[in-house]
């Protein structure tokens, strides 16, 4: 199940991603005032604003403990995550790809960067944590290899009468091998710290990233309000 949704996310995410680059080929800048631009604007913004849930039930105890009995907790992530990228699609199809007003083009700045920055907490951090604790592992074991390979070679000639003999310069090979197999495993792990680094700090980004656009949100609908909307025929 967790590999599906995985899947379903990763997709939309690449949708995502990649639909706000049409306004190279494709603009309306009659579509988000339109009523059908409407319908895919309220839509998306309440998605948008269903995430909340998930992020009041978890820093409330009571409401957490209320609520869980009912919906577990990761059901509730789920929710989390469904809706905010859906939301973000639908927003995303609202705007007509129409990048002219200040307050549009940072609201889907701040909205694209609180999906990656999501994105990024729940299946990047992960990954990587879980492909470093491997290779922590797999370092371990080649290091044992490569020290016993090593201790081979060193070995005193009156130690080796009761060993096969091997060739030198296979030893000097296999050691050879074993050494950049470490090497290699050093520079990966080296490579994976530095991404655990900065995505701890996606969860600040996240944080800080979504009370902007929360707030930009409600500016938009406010002065979508205030203007009127323009309802085509």
């Amino acid at each position: 199940m967790k590999n599906r949704e995985r899947f379903i996310v990763i997709s939309v995410f690449v949708v995502l991603v990649f639909a706000w680059l049409g306004f190279f080929l494709h603009v309306s800048p009659r579509f988000a005032g339109s009523g059908l631009g409407a319908v895919f604007g309220i839509s998306g913004a309440v998605l948008m604003i269903l995430p909340l849930g998930y992020v009041f039930m978890k820093r409330a105890p009571f409401l957490k403990e209320r609520l869980a009995q009912h919906v577990s907790l990761q059901t509730w992530l789920s929710i989390h995550i469904y809706t905010g990228i859906v939301g973000a699609l639908l927003a995303l199809v609202h705007t007509g790809h129409k990048y002219t007003n200040p307050l549009g083009i940072a609201l889907t700045a701040t909205m694209l960067l609180v999906v990656v920055s999501g994105i990024v907490l729940r299946y990047l951090t992960p990954f990587v944590n879980l492909e470093m604790k491997d290779k922590l592992l797999l370092l371990q074991t080649a290091r044992g290899d490569l020290d016993h390979a090593w201790g081979l070679v060193e070995q005193p000639a009156d130690g080796k009468e009761n060993r096969p003999k091997e060739p030198a310069v296979y030893s000097a090979l296999r050691v050879t091998l074993l050494a950049e197999g470490v090497a290699d495993l050093e520079y990966s792990i080296g490579t994976h710290e530095l991404l655990k680094r900065w995505f701890s700090r996606s969860l600040v980004v996240h944080i800080v990233v979504s009370v902007a656009f929360y707030a930009l949100l409600v500016g938009h609908i406010a002065s979508g309000i205030y203007f009127g909307l323009r309802w085509l025929p």
